[in-house]
């Protein structure tokens, strides 16, 4: 299992934060939290050719994630983080950057073959170039019942549309999704319903989906499948900032179930190390020990 990738594809950039700026994105974050549990986690994208793009890579190095990036005639991407009084993000995304531009290349099909596991978002398809490299990447991995897509809506300003969300549900057998977003979604597909766990079976039968996840915040988090509902409440922490803390939760989810922990067990380990991550400043903390041998 640990021979193949798994793979955060899509933006890669600096979130700009009060205190600095850190390496954001939410692929990379999540490759990265897939490696600390013993898998070949990898971050694609693009990025410039300018000095925000070699501190990328620098930073990229310094964490030990491996990547491939291509670097393109685009600036690198960068997103300015406002963090409000209970310390929620708020984003200013910059727009025609390098990940819009992400081209499908021989070395990315290759990579595709390998990949066990793919993480992908709305966001890094608000462009055409990088919206076709995702579906050729989608559509080149391997079919069999281990393998996992997931698309991890991450709804962000006026960067998506019904057409391309549709296609994700589509394309994806995992889908993760927050409260908030999943309200929209429901009134964007005309879903009459207001429960939640209603509106996520309709999704997960209507689109044949092996599992829903479902975040709440402070209410916890749900695990759905055909024949299962997990639940965890969130743990009280001393909040640094949620900055990556969702993508942390669906890296190590993802690694726990290709380690072949049973569902609501990786639910329970994902819910840990997200909330570790919002003590944290910044998406890419080392996890404890004590995590990483969960």
């Amino acid at each position: 299992m640990k021979d193949y990738l798994v793979i955060g594809l899509g933006e890669a950039l600096w979130d700009v934060l009060p205190e600095g700026k850190k390496l954001g994105g939410a692929p990379a974050n999540f490759a990265y939290h897939a490696s600390q549990f013993g898998l070949k986690g990898l971050a694609v994208s693009a990025i410039g050719h300018d000095r925000l793009g070699d501190e990328i890579i620098e930073a990229l190095d310094a964490k030990g994630l491996q990547y491939y990036i291509e670097r393109l005639d685009y600036p690198t991407g960068t997103v300015q983080v406002t963090l409000d009084e209970k310390g929620i993000p708020q984003y200013e995304i910059k727009t025609d950057v390098a990940w819009d531009n992400i081209p499908y290349t021989d070395q990315l099909d290759a990579m595709a073959k390998q990949c066990r596991a793919v993480c992908f978002g709305s966001l890094a398809q608000r462009h055409a170039v990088s919206r076709e490299t995702i579906n050729r990447f989608l559509d080149a991995m391997p079919e069999d019942d281990g393998q996992l897509k997931i698309f991890d809506i991450n709804l962000r300003q006026q960067f998506f549309t019904k057409e391309i969300l549709k296609n994700s549900f589509r394309k994806c057998n995992v889908l993760k999704i927050n409260d908030e977003e999943l309200l929209v979604v429901a009134k964007m597909f005309d879903i009459e319903s207001t429960d939640f766990e209603v509106i996520c079976r309709e999704l997960l039968a209507e689109y044949q989906l092996k599992m829903l996840i479902l975040t709440c915040g402070v209410d916890g988090s749900y695990i759905i499948t055909e024949h299962i509902t997990s639940f965890q409440p969130t743990p009280k922490v001393e909040v640094a900032d949620t900055v990556g803390a969702g993508d942390s939760f669906t890296g190590s989810f993802c690694a726990a179930i290709l380690n072949g922990l049973p569902i609501t067990q990786a639910h329970e380990l994902a819910v840990k190390v997200s909330a570790f991550v919002c003590t944290q400043q910044g998406a890419m903390p080392v996890l404890p020990e004590e995590l990483k041998k969960a």
